[in-house]
């Protein structure tokens, strides 16, 4: 609700921290919409003697978009490395050749989710981060500080949500430019104080779940208390997500349209 609240705003209403608080739900919501129902496909699948590989490997806690990658959609990037980027040459070929396959491959990544420009601005905009961290980012990115890489690699995945979310070239050009603070636009108002206070515990929460912090103190428990632990918690949160499911009507899923 919080992304589609600030997406529907007049661009005369936005504000640059409203316009990436809006961007930042949305980055939370893909990554637990699309994450949630592959780890439910894995489980129902072993239910019926399927092993399914992980499809997300905690995406977030990247420090490049290299890295992102090979922990983002894991299926699709298998899928395009092995059927379109090896057939077409891979990296086997000349460097002009392996930029095409690649511009091919992110090209045909965008186009995937959606016949519309966004999606493959969102493909190329990907291709262009990947070709420079290939040819010097990288070494660059290996020398720094992990946070710095962190922050680096989030703030342009974020970015990249934006494109991907507003399909309207014109919508989106305007929602870009408040975000950088283009056309004079405020850096707060009261809008924001009110959302930001209203949805702060879930955001505190969504970070922290976007990381292997659970998992990590899940392993350090002792066995038999580790399972007790688990089971409590997952009857609990069974419980207030079915409290919310029942007292709320908005429920959207944003994957049934791909």
């Amino acid at each position: 609700m919080l992304w589609d609240t600030y997406k529907d705003m007049a661009p005369g209403e936005l504000t640059v921290a409203g316009a990436w608080l809006g961007v930042l739900a949305f980055t939370f919501q893909i990554y637990f919409d699309f994450s949630g129902y592959s780890d439910m496909a894995t489980g129902l699948g072993r239910m019926l003697g399927f092993e399914f590989l992980p499809n997300f490997n905690y995406p977030y806690i990247s420090k490049s978009i290299t890295e992102f990658w090979r922990r983002w959609h894991i299926s699709l990037s298998t899928w395009f490395r092995e059927y379109l980027y090896i057939p077409l040459g891979g990296n086997r070929c000349s460097k002009p050749r392996w930029m095409f396959n690649l511009l091919v491959v992110w090209a045909a990544t965008g186009i995937w989710h959606g016949a519309s420009w966004n999606y493959l601005l969102w493909g190329l905009y990907f291709f262009v981060l990947l070709m420079m961290e290939k040819f010097f980012l990288l070494k660059v990115l290996d020398r720094i500080p992990a946070l710095v890489g962190h922050i680096y690699t989030m703030f342009f995945v974020v970015v990249s949500w934006a494109i991907f979310a507003i399909e309207d070239f014109s919508h989106l050009t305007a929602y870009l430019k408040v975000m950088f603070g283009l056309g004079g636009v405020p850096l707060v108002n009261e809008n924001l104080v009110y959302y930001l206070t209203s949805y702060l515990p879930i955001l505190i929460v969504a970070a922290l779940a976007s990381t292997p912090l659970g998992v990590s103190v899940y392993r350090k428990l002792p066995r038999l208390g580790a399972q007790a632990v688990c089971a409590v918690l997952v009857l609990a949160g069974l419980v207030v997500c079915t409290a919310y499911l029942v007292d709320g009507t908005y429920n959207p899923f944003l994957y049934f349209r791909f």
